[in-house]
C-alpha cells in the first residue's frame, strides 16, 4: 500500500504531487484576483461612473456571456494546442483587462475592459480544470485516492480564494485605494500567476494532436448521450445555485427589510466550503459511489429550497435563508467533484478540454433560460415559489439516476505526470 493510499484511508489529506499543487495554487489565485475586484463592479459602475442601473446590468451579463459562454471555445483550444500557451494567453489577457479597467472611463472602454476579462477566464478556466480532472484520474490510479479528493481540495483551493479576494479588495477600498487600486492589485496576482506558468508549467503537448482535434462541435462529445445528461444535471445545480443571487435576496429583504446580511451569508457559504469540503469528501468516498454523489448532492440542495417555508420567522427571521444557504452548499459540496471527475469517464481523452468547457457553457445557458424563468416567480406566493425551485434539483438527481455505472477507461500515458 502506497504513502498516499495510507494517508488516504487515516483521513488525512492526500499528498498532491507537484503539478497537481501547481494547479490547486493556479484556482486559489485566479479566485482571490477575481473577487478582489469583481463585488465592487456594480458600485463603481454605478456610483463612480454614474451608469443607470440597466447598464450595470448590461455590463455585467456582458461579462458573465465572454466568460461561461465560450469556456467551450476555451476547452477546444486546450485540445488542440496544450494547456500550457492557453493558460498564459489567459493570463496575459487578464491582466491587461484588469489595467484597463482601471482606466475605463466610458461605456464602450468599460465593456471592453469587462469582455476581456471575461474572455481571459474562458481560456484559462478550462484549460487547469481539464488538466486537474485529468491529472487526479492519473493520482487515482496510481495511488488509489479517490479523484474526488483531489478535485475537492481544487474545490476548496477557489472557495479560499473567493472568501480573500473580497477582504482584499475591502482593504485597499478602506486604505483610500479605490476601485483602481483593487483592479491593479488583481492584475498584480495575475502576474505573479503567469510568472509561476511560464516556469513550472509542461512546455510540450500532452501527445500528438489527434486529427480534427481543432473541431469546435465534435459529435463524439455532442452526440454523446452520457455526457449530455451529464451537462443537464449539472445545468440543475447552477441554476440551483443561482438562486443566491435571485431567490435569496428577496428572502432575506422579506425576513429583514433589507439586504444587508448577504455579505454575511455568502461568507458563510465560502467557509462552509474551506473548512468541511475536504472532510465531507472524505466521508462521500468511502461511502457513496460517485455516481451516486450527484443524486444526493441534488437531494440536499431540494432540501434548502423546501426547507424555506417550513422555517420560523419571528426573532429568526434569516433563519430560513441561513437553512437555504447551509443546505445548498453542501449540495454543492457533494456533487460538484463527483461530477467533475465523472468527465474523464465518459469523454475520449483528446477531447477532455472541450468536454470541460462545454459542461460550463451549457450549464450556463441554462442558467439564462433558468433564471428568467425563476424570475417571474419572485412575485409568487412562497410555498408556490419554493416548491418550484425544489423541483428542478429534484429532477436533476432523478435524471442523474439513468448514468451508466461503467465509465470509459482512462487511455495509458495521455497524462502529464511529475
Amino acid at each position: 500500500m502506497t504513502t498516499s493510499t495510507a494517508r488516504t484511508r487515516t483521513g488525512v489529506t492526500p499528498a498532491l504531487k507537484p503539478y497537481l499543487r501547481l494547479l490547486t495554487a493556479t484556482q486559489f489565485a485566479f479566485n482571490t484576483g477575481f473577487y478582489a475586484v469583481l463585488p465592487y463592479l456594480a458600485a463603481h459602475l454605478g456610483d463612480g461612473l454614474g451608469m443607470a442601473g440597466w447598464l450595470v446590468g448590461l455590463v455585467l451579463g456582458l461579462r458573465t456571456f465572454s466568460q461561461q459562454g465560450l469556456f467551450v471555445v476555451g476547452g477546444a483550444l486546450t485540445d488542440r494546442y496544450g494547456p500550457r500557451p492557453v493558460v498564459l494567453t489567459g493570463c496575459v489577457l487578464r491582466i491587461a483587462g484588469f489595467c484597463w479597467l482601471a482606466q475605463a472611463g466610458t461605456t464602450a472602454t468599460v465593456i471592453g475592459a469587462v469582455l476581456l476579462i471575461g474572455f481571459a477566464a474562458a481560456l484559462f478556466s478550462p484549460a487547469v480544470e481539464s488538466e486537474t480532472a485529468r491529472a487526479a484520474v492519473t493520482y487515482e490510479t496510481e495511488t488509489g485516492t479517490p479523484r474526488a479528493q483531489v478535485l475537492a481540495v481544487f474545490s476548496a483551493a477557489g472557495q479560499a480564494g473567493a472568501f480573500l479576494g473580497p477582504l482584499l479588495g475591502s482593504l485597499l477600498l478602506l486604505l483610500g485605494g479605490g476601485f483602481r487600486t483593487a483592479c491593479l492589485a488583481g492584475a498584480v496576482v495575475f502576474v505573479g500567476v503567469l510568472a509561476g506558468h511560464a516556469r513550472l508549467m509542461p512546455r510540450r503537448p500532452r501527445r500528438v494532436p489527434v486529427p480534427g482535434a481543432g473541431v469546435v462541435l465534435p459529435r463524439e462529445v455532442f452526440a454523446n448521450r452520457p455526457f449530455l445528461v451529464l451537462c443537464l444535471v449539472y445545468s440543475s445545480y447552477l441554476v440551483s445555485y443561482n438562486q443566491l443571487y435571485l431567490a435569496l435576496p428577496m428572502e432575506v429583504e422579506r425576513a429583514t427589510g433589507s439586504q444587508g446580511a448577504l455579505g454575511g451569508l455568502f461568507a458563510l457559504s465560502s467557509l462552509l466550503v474551506v473548512v468541511a469540503q475536504l472532510p465531507l469528501t472524505r466521508w462521500s468516498a468511502r461511502r457513496i459511489a460517485p455516481r451516486a454523489a450527484l443524486p444526493a448532492g441534488l437531494v440536499v440542495v431540494a432540501a434548502g429550497f423546501a426547507a424555506v417555508p417550513l422555517a420560523p420567522d419571528g426573532p429568526a427571521g434569516l433563519l430560513p435563508a441561513a437553512v437555504l444557504v447551509v443546505l445548498l452548499t453542501l449540495g454543492q459540496m457533494l456533487l460538484v467533484p463527483a461530477a467533475r471527475g465523472l468527465v474523464p469517464d465518459l469523454v475520449d481523452d483528446h477531447r477532455l478540454g472541450l468536454a470541460t468547457g462545454a459542461l460550463s457553457s451549457v450549464s450556463g445557458a441554462a442558467v439564462l433560460v433558468g433564471s428568467a424563468a425563476t424570475g417571474t416567480l419572485l412575485g409568487a406566493p412562497g410555498p408556490v415559489l419554493w416548491a418550484v425551485l425544489a423541483a428542478v434539483p429534484l429532477a436533476g438527481a432523478a435524471l442523474a439516476l439513468t448514468l451508466s455505472g461503467k465509465g470509459r477507461t482512462p487511455v495509458a500515458g495521455t497524462t502529464v505526470t511529475d
